[in-house]
């Protein structure tokens, strides 16, 4: 039998560099994108395994989400009301460091539950030190594409002892875990290298990661310039602000994702668009630490390459990408004027330019041929969503996560009309509250 799909009669947004919005049929055809424009079922008649209606609906391609914490899922709600470092130290390494790989296992599946619920398809996560593996089989179980790193901390004070590790030993499971999962399931799964920051890593081995990525051909994703207390200690410890100080060690590049980069002189955002390093803006996360707004507009005026993540679920508390677009737009209106940042820009921050990069523009972020089948159907036949004059601006400003009819990724649909048709969510909801419990009576005891 075949297997392909036929959505019909959608409204497509195909975020491609043309921008084109059309109303027609999408085929896909062993996980890609074979043919969308026109009316094609009559040409595939009989010799289709399901067909879509998508009449009234619109078809667009999956969120891609640049900064996520899955491990931290099972901490929403928990560390509320500090800021970034004392919320780490207080709250979210103790947490992490009481992980084990059933705890860890079920916070990654509450995520990727969530994020598949709210049209995201695909995730650059930074995980805990420990267990990585539960996170990696969670993304295997639940079809979901993301590239996963293993946080690496060797370095900085009041870290838990579960967390705290030698250079050495930090380096060997990573590449461990590299060589077990990247480019699994067809690709579907990747690695990366994921240093927490600048402030708990030594310099010996950020240059091991460096040389490792390189060697290897993977992402380093770390955090960057978040708040000023850490730029403080940064340059009180090197000497040099927090651009500078990565980019001497080698931690800038196209294959390097930094998320926040909120408190940057103009010296680091030419050093960021010359080397053509990676922005991640977590807007929520950024305000609910108050860390502080982003100069977004002028990375973007730069040519700096910028995407969205919600972070994690204890400094956000959502992973909703639909709050992450119109709360990045808004925030530069207020900084740069009402024409900053439009609709547009926001939602290809959320596809395309997310896929760019994660190294995957050719795969996924947008609806062209040959491109895997990493897609969302919307029904904005709601009250919030109507009138539509302009269907982008109501996509970004108006619609929510409960307007997501139907999630596919890589083909295969893994969420329809209220449902998912891989997952039990009753499971993974009783998984995670029992899981959480345990977290919180270990910080008891």
């Amino acid at each position: 039998m075949p297997n392909r799909t036929i959505i019909q009669n959608a409204t497509i947004i195909t975020l491609d560099a043309a921008h084109r919005i059309f109303t027609g049929d999408l085929v896909v055809e062993h996980q890609r994108i074979a043919a969308f424009d026109q009316p094609y079922s009559a040409s595939f008649n009989g010799a289709t395994d399901d067909v879509i209606d998508a009449r009234g609906k619109v078809l667009l391609p999956g969120f891609v989400q640049t900064h996520i914490h899955l491990c931290q899922t099972l901490f929403r709600g928990a560390a509320d009301d500090l800021a970034l470092i004392d919320w780490l130290k207080q709250r979210v390494w103790p947490m992490e460091a009481a992980h084990t790989p059933a705890s860890l296992y079920a916070s990654a599946q509450l995520g990727i539950a969530e994020l598949i619920r709210g049209g995201t398809t695909c995730a650059l996560t930074m995980e805990t030190v420990n267990h990585t593996e539960a996170v990696f089989q969670a993304v295997a179980d639940t079809g979901f594409r993301a590239t996963v790193g293993k946080c690496m901390m060797d370095a900085g004070d009041d870290v838990p002892a579960a967390l705290h590790e030698q250079a050495d030993a930090s380096l060997n499971e990573s590449l461990t875990l590299l060589k077990r999962w990247h480019g699994r399931d067809d690709g579907r799964i990747r690695y990366c290298f994921a240093p927490r920051f600048a402030v708990s890593c030594s310099r010996p081995l950020l240059e091991q990661v460096a040389a490792r990525a390189s060697q290897y051909g993977v992402i380093i994703h770390t955090h960057a310039s978040e708040n000023r207390d850490e730029i403080a200690y940064v340059e009180q410890m090197t000497g040099q602000r927090n651009i500078a100080y990565l980019n001497d060690v080698g931690l800038t590049g196209p294959h390097v994702v930094l998320a926040h980069c909120i408190w940057l002189d103009d010296a680091e955002m030419a050093l960021l668009a010359d080397t053509h390093t990676r922005v991640a803006h977590c807007p929520s996360s950024n305000l609910k630490l108050a860390s502080g707004i982003a100069r977004i507009s002028e990375m973007l005026e730069r040519g700096i390459s910028v995407s969205l993540g919600a972070d994690g679920a204890p400094c956000n508390n959502r992973l909703d990408m639909f709050t992450e677009m119109r709360t990045a737009a808004l925030l530069q209106k207020v900084q740069y004027g009402s024409r900053a940042l439009p609709a547009l820009t926001a939602l290809r921050m959320a596809t395309i330019e997310g896929a760019k990069a994660l190294g995957l523009g050719d795969q996924i972020g947008s609806i062209e041929i040959g491109k895997r089948a990493d897609l969302m159907l919307l029904n904005l036949n709601q009250l919030h969503t109507t009138p539509q004059p302009d269907l982008v601006s109501t996509i970004v400003y108006a619609a929510q996560s409960s307007d997501v009819e139907l999630v596919m990724i890589e083909g295969k649909v893994v969420w329809r009309e209220g449902a998912f048709t891989n997952l039990n969510e009753s499971a993974i909801l009783t998984a995670a509250n029992e899981q959480a419990a345990f977290i919180q009576d270990a910080q008891r005891n």
